[in-house]
């Protein structure tokens, strides 16, 4: 009696032949369903490439400037009317024991800054005039684009800084002394510009004078609009809590004191907000490279009734087709999503690099990418691989 012959087998590594020999043969129609799932992974890879980019430029940001900056600010009476700090606030800030450094500005109402004499009143750009103290560029963490800043000498004299965007609006940018600007109904010589200030962006819309200048010419009354101080990273929250009373003993309630690197935080959780929609947008398009693929597995089905019909009859089953179609499927997924996530990279990198901020990836990002494509590639193979093995090996042969 002869043995029963061995049952049929296809091994995973013949599973990969025939699916790759069914992509090898119809490459523009693989590249192009291959094409929708990219577009799907390069998306979203980038979507959360920038913003992973975005939120390291910030914590960078963080880490460079410190988070220990506290800005004080006068708030409103009980009678809804704008409050004053007073005159000696710096110095009683200053005596709180954490504290590090103190400055502070202070605005000189009804004072604006121009390019020259022959400007019109009402044309101000915005611009505000403040009193600086000669230690405030240190305390906010500010750095020169150009030129120096005050110091005791040319602080009583009229010297002028320009922050980032009233240099731009006012077309200044040498400090050579050469350059004076309108302000106060006399000429102040532009000695510094400064870049932008991250902890402090109201000092980039404004024209800094020294404290002494803008009392003795301008008759500015010698009370902070608002005081910067840092202290100890361990003590933030303690001062916090001391400086309304310190700053106004009478009035605590007067006082506003907030941390500008929560603003910076806030704009990072805001970047995680539109990631979350962007992601979802990233999804819908992989949705449309999975129909696309669904799609064409089905032509493939209908076109290759033949070839499915005479493997059939030279001993192929069902599943050995099932595997055959599903693969295939899953190989156009893959090479979506490995391109996909190229793109995606490339794309982030591209970036990153123009806005100058450190790339980053998230590791799961990538993972992500790969569990999408095969998820994608299952579900749209599915039906077509079931579809093929179902197909009578007597039908599909009739159509040879």
């Amino acid at each position: 009696m002869k043995a029963a012959p061995a049952p049929s087998r296809l091994r995973p590594r013949d599973t990969l032949r025939v699916a790759s020999s069914g992509v090898r043969t119809r490459p523009l129609r693989a590249v192009l369903s291959a094409l929708g799932i990219a577009v799907g992974i390069a998306a979203m890879v980038t979507v959360v490439g920038v913003s992973a980019s975005s939120r390291e430029q910030v914590n960078e940001q963080l880490r460079n400037l410190g988070t220990n900056l506290l800005t004080v600010s006068a708030g409103q009476t009980l009678a809804g009317g704008e409050s004053k700090l007073p005159e000696d606030s710096v110095d009683m800030v200053a005596r709180i024991g954490p504290v590090t450094t103190v400055s502070a500005i202070g605005t000189i109402n009804d004072m604006s800054v121009y390019r020259n004499q022959h400007i019109p009143v009402e044309e101000t750009n915005g611009l505000a005039v403040n009193a600086a103290r000669t230690d405030l560029l240190d305390t906010v963490s500010g750095t020169l684009a150009s030129g120096r800043w005050l110091d005791d000498a040319l602080a009583k004299y009229p010297t002028v800084v320009l922050g980032a965007n009233a240099a731009e609006r006012l077309g200044i940018t040498q400090t050579d002394g050469s350059v004076e600007v309108w302000l106060g109904d006399e000429w102040f010589t532009v000695v510094g510009i400064l870049d932008p200030v991250p902890l402090a962006p109201e000092l980039d819309s404004a024209a800094m004078i020294g404290w002494p200048v803008a009392a003795d010419e301008l008759g500015f009354d010698g009370s902070p609009t608002t005081i910067y101080e840092r202290s100890d990273e361990s003590a933030v929250e303690d001062v916090r809590v001391v400086l309304p009373a310190t700053v106004n003993p009478a009035n605590p309630e007067e006082v506003s004191v907030s941390r500008p690197s929560d603003a910076l935080a806030a704009q990072a959780a805001a970047d995680e907000t539109l990631t979350t929609l962007l992601l979802a947008l990233g999804g819908v398009a992989l949705l449309v490279g999975g129909i696309g693929v669904a799609n064409t597995m089905v032509i493939a089905v209908l076109e290759r009734r033949s070839e499915i019909g005479l493997r059939r009859a030279l001993g192929a089953t069902r599943p050995h087709i099932r595997r055959q179609f599903l693969g295939e499927s899953l190989l156009l997924a893959g090479l979506g999503g490995v391109g996909g996530a190229a793109m995606g990279g490339v794309a982030t990198l591209a970036f990153a690099t123009y806005r100058d901020w450190p790339p980053a990836m998230p590791l799961w990002v990538l993972g992500g990418a790969a569990a999408a494509t095969i998820v994608v590639g299952a579900i749209a193979g599915a039906y077509p691989a079931a579809r093929a093995a179902r197909l009578p090996p007597t039908a599909a042969l009739a159509t040879i």
